[in-house]
């Protein structure tokens, strides 16, 4: 049987953040039910290159699937592959750098879904690159949002991300050089760096914020302080096994005894109703996500099924 390949260009023409929300938002909801599995991120490494391999089961997509990326000086380069359950056949070769963008987004869409306050309007965002692109126009999707700041290392890149995100999320985005100000008086706050250090001092967030916490999934890494993790009321995570091995927002919060894992709760109880993403309008709540497998299988599959409507993509002779 050949497999379908797919490359950026389709990935892009066929899928939107709504299409993904979709089916994040019933990834995780057939995680709870027993319906899916989701194994972790394992890293191999030499010098100048990292090989990240990833995978998950959607028995009720039934399809497997892999992501494996590659991440070097020159940048990174993602795949997906996902596989028939029933024949164990390879179905599609995926070109993964947007798909996953998307995924990630979508996940904090959902998270802001269940735990962001219905009301939430004005925005922070730390990060002008392409994650921070696809969470701000995740959270819109799900939220009204009027007011988006912000904040970038790269003051001309920060300028240029304002603009281009204003038009393609139909709202008012600014750019600012004040990271405490970012973070202050926002109803949702978004983190998506690559830095290594927190961005903020956690005392200037308003009682209310939820935050998204997307850009380190490294344990020497982390965009959040100890006084941020101390002040979440409710703090979810998409994966708390995962997050063990790679949430490196939380190790000092751990180790100063701030938090414990067991008051952490998954994602995938809360888009269940099994557990409760915001106790009050004043709770401070966080989600952290370092991005799962299953994200990248449930979107491949919804992926495939258009191309294969569409008639986009092409076949390869690999035999299945």
């Amino acid at each position: 049987m050949p497999v379908l390949y797919l490359t950026e260009t389709d990935v892009r023409e066929l899928l939107d953040m709504e299409i993904c929300i979709d089916a994040v938002e019933e990834s995780f909801r057939q995680l709870a039910a027993g319906g899916a599995m989701n194994v972790p991120r394992a890293r191999a490494h030499s010098e100048g290159v990292y090989l990240h391999t990833m995978s998950a089961v959607a028995r009720y997509l039934n399809c497997a699937g892999w992501k494996a990326y590659t991440t070097t000086k020159h940048g990174a380069k993602f795949h997906v592959g996902l596989y028939s359950i029933n024949s164990g056949d390879l179905i599609a070769l995926i070109e993964a750098n947007y798909l996953g963008q998307l995924r990630t987004g979508a996940a904090s869409a959902v998270a802001t879904e269940c735990m962001a306050r219905p009301d939430a309007k004005v925005v922070g965002l730390f990060g002008a690159g392409r994650q921070a692109r696809t969470q701000l126009k995740g959270v819109c999707s799900v939220r009204k949002i009027e007011l988006v700041e912000v904040y970038s290392r790269d003051e001309e890149r920060c300028r240029q991300f304002a603009d281009l995100m204003s038009e393609w999320c139909n709202t008012k985005v600014v750019p600012s050089r004040n990271p405490d100000e970012v973070a202050a008086e926002k109803d949702i706050v978004i983190c998506a760096t690559s830095a290594r250090t927190p961005l903020f001092e956690g005392r200037v967030l308003d009682e209310g914020t939820h935050l998204n916490v997307v850009g380190s999934n490294f344990l020497n890494k982390a965009e959040i302080d100890t006084t941020t993790v101390r002040r979440a009321d409710t703090i979810v995570c998409d994966s708390i096994e995962q997050c063990r091995l790679e949430a490196g927002d939380f190790v000092e919060a751990l180790e100063a005894g701030a938090v414990e894992w067991s008051n952490m709760r998954e994602l995938a109880d809360v888009v269940a109703g099994r557990e409760t993403g915001r106790k009050t309008a004043e709770s401070i709540t966080l989600f952290k996500s370092v991005g799962l497998a299953l994200e990248d299988v449930a979107v491949a599959a919804k992926l495939v099924e258009l191309a294969e409507k569409e008639g986009l993509g092409r076949r390869l002779p690999l035999g299945g």
